[in-house]
Order: C-alpha cells, then structure tokens, then sequence
C-alpha cells in the first residue's frame, strides 16, 4: 500500500481566530518610537496611514483575535492549504527523514500573502478608505492587495521594485488584471523616488526605497492608507492562519515535527508558519526546530545588528527594534525578490534573540539548484523565494543522512514560481550570478544606524 502523501482540511477547519505569539514570549520587542521625536509611539500616531482595526491588532496583547465573517468567506476561495509529504524528493536524497511542505501556491496570486491583504483591505473599507498604497518586490504581495482591492472595490496603487519590474512583466500584468496601477520604484511620482533618482539615476531600487514612496503617497491624501505586505505585528498575526491549520493536518498524519523551516526577507511567511508551534517548543519540545532560512546577498539575521532602524529609506515609518542591515543599503539584485529587504520583522527578530529561532542564510545559485530538483521530485516550479526554504529541507534531510537518523522536517512552500520563469532561464543559462557579502557597503548603512 503506498504512502499517504496529501493532508487536507475542509472549509470549516479554517481557524476561526489569529494567534498571536507576544503573549508566548519572555521578552516582547521594545516599542516602536516616533521618526521624528524618538519617543514611543501611540494609536494616534499610526492613523494616518492605518485603520483603526489594524492599529489595535498591532497592539494587542490578546492570545487571539477572532477573524471576522467576511474574510473567512474571502479565505474559503483558497483556504485551506494542503501538506503534501514529498516522498519523490525523500527518493532523490536517499535520506531517512520524511519532508512534508505545506503548499501556499493555491491560493488565486500563487502565495501566501492574501492572508493578509484580503483582512487588510476588509479593515481599510469599514472605515471608508478607499484607496490603499502599496510597495512590492518580487511582486507577489502587490498582486495579493490589488486583488483584495478588487474585492472589496477600492483602488489600489503600487510601487514596484525596478528591478523585478523589469524582471517579472507577468506579476505587473496580472496586477494590472486586478485593476491595480505599478509602476518602476524608485519613481518621480514622488519626493522620495526623486531624490533617489537625483543620487543613482539607474539605481534598481529596493524594498526600502519603495516604501518610502508608498508611505509618502498615502500620507499625502486623506483618504488613502498605507499597506505592508510584511514586518508589522497584524501582517504576522495574520499569516497565522497557515500554522494554524499545519497544526490540525500534523495532527491528522500523526507527525510529530523535528524541525519547521521558512524562507525570510520581512518575516511575515515564516512566522505565520512556525509561530503558532512555540508554545510547544517552550512547554515540550525544546528540541524542535524552527529555522528561517535568507538570502545570502541580504543577511539581516545572520549578519546585521539588532538595533532601532527605519523600515524605510528616507525615514518616513517608525523606529523599529529589529535585525538590520541599515535602512541606507539597497541589497543587490538577486532574483528572490520579496526577500530584498535590509531587516527582519521585529517579532521575528525577538523570537531570534530568545533563542526560539535561529538563521542560516545562502547563495542563490545552490538555491536554484535545490528548487531544480524540488520541480523534478516534486512537479511544483517554486517560487525564487520558497526555494530558500527548500534549499534549508534539502541541508536538513542530507544532514539527517549523514547522522542516520529519522527526523520529520516540514517547510513552508509559500508560492509558484510561474510568474517567475526569466528567474530560472538565467539560472538555467548558466548567467546567474552569487553575490559576495558587501561588507563595506553594509558597514556604511550600518553607520547610519538611528542612535536611540
């Protein structure tokens, strides 16, 4: 008899609530401090780029916070996801241990990031904003609100990095699809895109840098909002609907998880991932797991500092204690785009400093390599950014080869890469290139670090 390989759930198993870690953690992360006061800031800070029903879900200290009727609905059009176990990828590595993904690439964008759109844009329209500002990378999360938007018949604009603009035309086409307007970050729609453009007219942009632009747009116009695909404590909460229903479907396969990996640029997949499993390593398993895997060219775990940074370019959001490269370096242009971002989600970058998480980080062409034979085993062209988290499973289930022994590694897959083909006709081309670790352009952005 073969193996089972697919763990489904059924409508009425979607979590009906968030889950929210602060309460699980020994120490939460310091308060996030004015941009221009330096002094903790308050709800009235935040309105207006957000809604209030955001603000307060950035704030909360409740364990849960119930997810209302209308986004249900909403999730039900892709929800809930399967865990596959990959038994063809166990063949190719001949390794004793059993690897299972659950597989986010279902939902209509092909991602996990409509778990938070479609609640961002539900809370944006009870209070009548009707237009919402975005950034992108890769461009997964801009296509994921401009499809809420659609939903809920609000306007949604963009701002997309140049150099995936340029490298990913099916992700502004299918934004375009939705309705949505993108175009090239750093732009001269905006202060902030000006003056970039002023310092490096070919600059190929950033995450950092598209921000500030998008941060700049909404808080231009009254009735507008700003919406961050990642990083905040709502975007977390939000994504922790896929750990969530992991948990019921390791119930169903009677799986006991060794170790839970997630690729990370902001933090928002991995930590609605692996997040709802740290009540359980803090009472019974200390020895699980939970590894946040990064691109080697923007190392914000594994090599920046833990300090108060902006989450921007020129300086427009909030100081945040976080993992930081320095809000001055714009990463180079590796392929994984959504993972471009100089520091890590100020959850995600506590969780790390108690030790619940830990980094490793590596080159894009052994990630490639490892989402080639992930599409081989597998069937599933992964995302440039997933494909850090396969590559993390594959070090894992070799490492457990190698110590013979029999551990159960799950990774969260958290989107296609069909949108992403020109990413792998350059690897395939034999033209894609690793980055060395910048250093010295790191140890200027670091300087510039807020003193606080």
């Amino acid at each position: 008899m073969s193996e089972r390989r697919r763990f489904l759930l059924t409508e009425d198993q979607i979590p009906t609530t968030w889950f929210n870690v602060k309460p699980h953690l020994d120490v939460p992360p310091p308060a996030p401090l004015h941009p221009g006061t330096g002094q903790p800031i308050g709800p009235d800070d935040l309105a207006p780029l957000f809604p209030m029903g955001l603000i307060l879900q950035e704030v909360t200290q409740e364990p849960t916070v119930d997810i209302p009727g209308d986004v249900l609905d909403v999730y039900k059009i892709w929800r809930p996801t399967p865990l596959v176990r990959a038994i063809n990828l166990e063949k190719a590595l001949d390794t004793p241990a059993r690897i299972y993904y659950k597989y986010e690439g279902t939902s209509p964008v092909g991602s996990h990031k409509p778990n938070t759109a479609v609640p961002q844009a539900y809370y944006n329209k009870l209070e009548g904003r009707l237009r919402l500002t975005t950034e992108t990378g890769a461009g997964q999360w801009g296509s994921s609100l401009a499809m809420a938007c659609a939903h809920f018949g609000q306007t949604c604009d963009v701002w997309m990095v140049k150099v995936s603009y340029h490298q990913k035309p099916g992700r502004r086409v299918l934004m375009n699809s939705f309705g949505a307007s993108v175009r090239p970050s750093p732009s001269d729609e905006t202060e902030a895109g000006r003056k970039v453009l002023a310092m490096d007219p070919d600059s190929p942009g950033s995450l950092g840098i598209a921000i500030s632009e998008a941060v700049e747009a909404a808080a231009k116009d009254p009735g507008a909002s700003y919406s961050l695909g990642s990083v905040l404590d709502h975007v977390i909460l939000h994504q922790t609907v896929v750990g969530q229903e992991l948990e019921q479907q390791l119930a169903m396969a009677g799986v006991e998880p060794d170790i839970l990996i997630g690729c990370v640029g902001g933090g928002s997949n991995f930590a609605g991932f692996a997040f709802p499993f740290i009540p359980l390593k803090k009472k019974s398993r200390p020895d699980l797991r939970l590894v946040a895997v990064e691109p080697a060219a923007c190392p914000s775990i594994t090599k920046g500092a833990y300090a108060y940074d902006f989450g921007d370019l020129v300086g427009l959001t909030p100081l945040l204690k976080m993992h930081t490269l320095g809000s001055q370096y714009v990463p180079p242009p590796v392929h994984a785009g959504g993972l471009r971002y100089h520091a890590m989600a100020p959850l995600v970058s506590a969780a790390v400093a108690e030790g619940l998480v830990e980094a490793q980080a590596y080159h894009q062409t052994e990630v490639f390599e490892a989402a080639m034979l992930f599409t081989k085993t597998e069937g599933i062209l992964p995302a440039p950014e997933s494909s850090h988290a396969v590559k993390g499973a594959v070090v894992e289930a070799l490492r457990a080869k190698e110590e013979g022994r029999s551990k159960t590694i799950i990774f969260n897959l958290s989107g296609h890469g069909y949108f992403d083909t020109s990413s792998y006709e350059a690897y395939l081309s034999g033209k894609l290139e690793d980055y060395a670790y910048p250093e010295a352009e790191i140890a200027a952005a670091m300087a510039q670090l807020p003193q606080v």
